[in-house]
Parts: C-alpha cells; sequence; structure tokens
C-alpha cells in the first residue's frame, strides 16, 4: 500500500493535461466533482482501503487546490508515510486557506516543535495563544519552546499567562522556580516556592523546599527553621530526612548526616516505599555532588535485614553496586529476583548487562537462553545470544539466533532492525555467503541508511571482493564525514583505494589512520606495509609487516601465513584467507573495527 500512494504522489506531482471543460464548466459541476471524490476519500478511509482515499484525496485537489480540507487530509497521509516535509508542506497550505481554523493551526505548530522548526512553532504558538487566550496548553508548549531557544524572560512571561488563567500550579511554579534560579532572580525564585506553602501550609515538602533554598545560600540556621515546621507537619516526610542529612553533612558532622538516613531505616514505623525513597533520594544526592557512596551500601545492609523478603529492594541495591562495578555482588542481588520473579524483565536485563561488562562469553548465553524461555518475543536476548555464540565459534548457532531475533523486532523500530539486519549480514559473510550478507547490508542500511559500521563493514567485503568500488568508496566515504578521525573507517577508505591502484592516495590515508591510533591494529600496521610496497618502499613495508606479525602472533591470530610470505620473500601477495576471516565489528559487544 506504501509504495501504491507514493506512486500517486509521483503520478500527481506530473503535470496535468487541461481537460475538454467546454460541456462542464459551471462552478456547480466542479463542485459535485469535489464533493464526490472528497466523499469517496472519507468513505475510504473509514473503510481502511488508504489506496483509494489518497487517490481520491488527490483528485479533489485537482479540482480544488485552495481546500485547507484536502490539504490537512493529505497531511495526515504524508505523516504516515513518513514524509516529514511534504506533511508541514500540506498543513502549511491548510492554514493557508483557513487562517483562522485552530485544529489545523495547532496541527501545524506541534509538527514545528516536534521537527526543531522552534522559530517557526514560537511564531504559530503566539499567534494562537494571541487568539485564544482561555487555551492553556497553548502556554505551556510556548513557554518550553521559549525555553529551548534561551528566552528565559519570555518562557517566564508564558508560564505567568498561564497561571494566570489555570490559577495557581504546582508544576507551574516549580518550573517558574528553576528558571528564575538559571538566570540569578534567586528572589523572585524564592517568592514562587513561598506562594505555595502560603496556598498550601499543611504540605511539609514547600517548608522543606524553602529550607533547601537557605541551605543552598549557605544559611543553615534559617535552613533549621524551616525544617522543623516541615518535621511538625509531617515527621515521616522522606524529604526532611534527607534535608536534615545534608544539613548536618553542611555543618562538616558527616556521622550525624549518615546517621539521620540509618535512623529512618531502622524507624519500623516507616514504610518500606518511604524508607526505599529516602535511601534513593540520599545516594542521589551523594552522586550529584561526586561524594564517597561507599556509606551508602552499610544503609543498604540495614534495610536490607529488615525486609529480606522485598525483592524490588534486591534490584535496587544490584544497580546499586554496578554503579560502582561490583559486577559479582551486583548479579547475586540480579539473580535473587530472577529466581524469586522470573518474569521480572528488569532484572534479566541486568544480569545481562553483568555478563556483557565481565565479558563472560558462557554467562551471557546462559542468562540470553534463560530470558528467552520467559519472554521469546524480546530481540534483544537473541542479539547478544548471537554475539557470545560467534564468539564460541559456533556460526551457526548464532546465525539461527539472529534470524529469529529478527522477527521479533517491531518495524517502527527501524534503528533496531538496521542493526539486527547488518550483525546477519556480518554472520552470513563469515559463513561464506556473500550475496546474502549484501542483501542484508542493503536491508539495514534501508532502515537506516547511516548506521556507520554497517557502511564501513560492507564497504570493507567489497573491497576485499574486489567487486562495486565505486560504491564501497562511496559508503567509506560517508562514515569519514561522520567519524573522520575513527581508525577503523580511515583504515578501511584506504584499503578501498588501495584495491582500484590508487596507492598514493591510499598512502595518505592509511598514514592519516596511524596517526589517529592505527598503529594498535596489526591489520592496518599489513596495511600499511602493502600499500608502501606497492608506493616502492619495500624496506619499510617489510618493518611493518614484522610489527603486523608480532601482534597477531601474541594475540594467537592464525591468518598469518600469507604474511610470512610477505617477510620472508620481500614482496607483496594477496593475503587470500582474510577473505574468510576478517571481522569488522561483527560477534564483538560494542567494540568497532575488530578485526
Amino acid at each position: 500500500m506504501r509504495n501504491l500512494i507514493i506512486f500517486f504522489i509521483i503520478l500527481y506531482s506530473l503535470p496535468v493535461l487541461a481537460e475538454d471543460t467546454a460541456s462542464a464548466d459551471s462552478a456547480y459541476q466542479a463542485r459535485k466533482k469535489f464533493d464526490y471524490f472528497f466523499l469517496e476519500a472519507i468513505r475510504s478511509k473509514e473503510n481502511n482501503e488508504h489506496s483509494n482515499a489518497f487517490y481520491a484525496l488527490l483528485h479533489a485537489l485537482q479540482i480544488d487546490s485552495t481546500s485547507s480540507v484536502v490539504w490537512a487530509e493529505l497531511s495526515d497521509y504524508y505523516l504516515f508515510l513518513q514524509l516529514d516535509s511534504m506533511a508541514v508542506e500540506a498543513m502549511q497550505k491548510a492554514v493557508q486557506f483557513s487562517p483562522d481554523n485552530f485544529d489545523y493551526k495547532v496541527s501545524l505548530a506541534g509538527m514545528n516543535r516536534e521537527y526543531g522548526n522552534i522559530a517557526e512553532a514560537i511564531h504559530l504558538y503566539e499567534e494562537l495563544v494571541k487568539a485564544n487566550p482561555d487555551k492553556a496548553e497553548l502556554n505551556f508548549h510556548l513557554s518550553n519552546l521559549y525555553l529551548k531557544s534561551r528566552q528565559i524572560d519570555k518562557a517566564i512571561n508564558a508560564l505567568n499567562d498561564l497561571e494566570n488563567n489555570i490559577g495557581m500550579n504546582e508544576a507551574i511554579s516549580m518550573q517558574k522556580y528553576k528558571l528564575y534560579l538559571s538566570v540569578d532572580q534567586k528572589e523572585n525564585a524564592l517568592k514562587e516556592v513561598e506562594k505555595l506553602s502560603g496556598k498550601f501550609p499543611l504540605e511539609a515538602k514547600y517548608q522543606i523546599f524553602i529550607g533547601d533554598f537557605y541551605l543552598e545560600e549557605g544559611e543553615s540556621e534559617k535552613a533549621l527553621v524551616y525544617y522543623e515546621k516541615a518535621n511538625s507537619i509531617d515527621p515521616k516526610n522522606p524529604l526532611y530526612v534527607v534535608s536534615m542529612s545534608n544539613y548536618y553533612e553542611q555543618k562538616g558532622d558527616n556521622e550525624a548526616a549518615a546517621g539521620e538516613i540509618e535512623k529512618a531505616l531502622k524507624n519500623s514505623s516507616l514504610d518500606i516505599e518511604t524508607q526505599i525513597a529516602i535511601l534513593g533520594k540520599y545516594i542521589q544526592n551523594l552522586i550529584q555532588n561526586k561524594k564517597d557512596v561507599e556509606s551508602a551500601n552499610v544503609l543498604f545492609e540495614t534495610l536490607m535485614a529488615q525486609h529480606s523478603q522485598e525483592k524490588e529492594l534486591n534490584l535496587m541495591y544490584g544497580q546499586f553496586l554496578a554503579s560502582q562495578n561490583k559486577w559479582d555482588e551486583a548479579r547475586f542481588h540480579f539473580q535473587i529476583v530472577t529466581e524469586s520473579n522470573p518474569e521480572n524483565m528488569t532484572a534479566w536485563r541486568q544480569l545481562l548487562n553483568v555478563a556483557l561488562r565481565q565479558d563472560s562469553i558462557d554467562e551471557i548465553v546462559k542468562v540470553c537462553e534463560a530470558a528467552l524461555i520467559r519472554f521469546p518475543d524480546a530481540p534483544e536476548f537473541y542479539f547478544y545470544k548471537s554475539s557470545a555464540l560467534y564468539q564460541q565459534q559456533k556460526l551457526d548457532e548464532a546465525l539461527s539466533a539472529i534470524e529469529e531475533g529478527i522477527k521479533y523486532v517491531p518495524e517502527e523500530n527501524r534503528t533496531l532492525l538496521s542493526t539486527f539486519y547488518g550483525r546477519l549480514g556480518d554472520l552470513y559473510h563469515q559463513a561464506g555467503k556473500k550475496e546474502k550478507a549484501y542483501e542484508a547490508y542493503d536491508k539495514s542500511l534501508e532502515y537506516n541508511e547511516n548506521n556507520v559500521l554497517i557502511l564501513n563493514n560492507y564497504a570493507y567485503f567489497l573491497s576485499l571482493d574486489k567487486t562495486q568500488l565505486d560504491k564501497a568508496e562511496m559508503m567509506s566515504g560517508r562514515t569519514l564525514r561522520v567519524q573522520p578521525k575513527d581508525p577503523t573507517f580511515i583504515d578501511t577508505y584506504a584499503w578501498i583505494l588501495f584495491q582500484k591502484g590508487n596507492y598514493s592516495l591510499s598512502k595518505f590515508y592509511i598514514e592519516n589512520a596511524i596517526t589517529n591510533g592505527g598503529g594498535k591494529s596489526a591489520d592496518v600496521l599489513e596495511h600499511y606495509g602493502d600499500i608502501l610496497f606497492k608506493t616502492g618502499n619495500t624496506d619499510k613495508a617489510v618493518q611493518q609487516w614484522e610489527k603486523a606479525l608480532e601482534m597477531k602472533e601474541k594475540t594467537g591470530e592464525t591468518n598469518i601465513v600469507t604474511l610470512k610470505r610477505k617477510i620472508e620473500n620481500k614482496t607483496y601477495y594477496e593475503t587470500t584467507e582474510e577473505l574468510n576471516t576478517t571481522v569488522r565489528g561483527a560477534g564483538g559487544f560494542g567494540h568497532t573495527g575488530a578485526k
């Protein structure tokens, strides 16, 4: 259906031949024809016959190109087809021919906001706010747009207008509070919180916010007055505990600071949710202020001793341990969660993350297989299982896993589909199925034409096959425009030039690759030797081959037969085994360019 609609877009973009309108020249006849096609479009749309609907709209537009309702309907179809610029243009036409239509103008403003056309979006929302002062959401969007364009005063004014329309609101006041602080208008910031505390005198959090303001200003005694007010209103408020801990810390009493948190965690009258909230706020404060988080481990143990059945606490503690790179301890807590609640997807993902961080190939396979029993439609587990199986040299199983996983990637997740098809192409190439590999690469780039890893791999493999070298050069050039200093990408480009016989330019690029760190790669050094030989510098070529051989022998690589022949005979030979063993980015976990 999508292809058919695009065909109609092309068809109706062509010049239209004048019809013989001698017998149907009146405006009445034209209106009848227009009404027929428009109503047919609406009927087809309601019956999900979208190709017919689109065709009928284009016919209607040929009869009356000033119909705002037709332009608006077409805009919806262009959005569906992901033809964003055409959608915006169509909605602009709708607004042009019905400038007072609120819905059209709101849609156009929203499109511009979503697509980053900030200036145009601001202009439209300003017009909308002026014409519709009672529509609160318009001021909200306008304020956010002002904020994005760093027009802070206008952002605040828009929030003031919003407040005048709907009354005092915590979200508005707190946003104004943050904005005032961002432009160093501290008195106005404080007034916003004081207004909230005046309107809601029985809300402890506003007293705490005022206290926090004074604490940040270094006025700890003023802060304490408001903290005590908050405590008298709500002694169980978790914000109070954290603020008091911060108060003691500012006073230099770190023991009392930790004691406040510990006391709350041991308080049996506080429910577990409140205690977790207190601990979470405390940890967030430690991290934000770049302080030692080790003390929080003791607090976690304190809380867990009282609530050993709370598996969410295990999950939270595991995540905290992982943030400290304590992987074995983190795994222990994630395993507790998966064993007691195997339907907890977050715990399985965290368990996989630990295995990935530790580069434990067997553990990755084990975790993914166990997770897939519970979540057979979760594509990420297929992806990492495939990668690990490849590392185990189980190529057929790795291929099966990635082929199965692709079935569960949502069609709208184009980035992930590109990644899956790219990995499939890498594995097909390893299996010697080059045509299938190139089909998979093309599919990957269809979903994400800027996937630089795939562009690089595809280009490199084409160069090894000495086929479509112009296409390879074009793709490799695109990777360099995105990452001009990546040594692997530069090496690929140099090697394509080498295969095309442009040795002088190839030498320029390979030396650029080495300058940018490529000298740590045995393959880059071997390529450098090959290029040096072709440019007439045999002695230097042998030196680079020897360096490459030393590196490969240290890492236990086996594709060194031809390299040894190059050194022994001081001449260039094509490395035929490279065609079957070279991998750039396949099978690893985030390591690009691993040949």
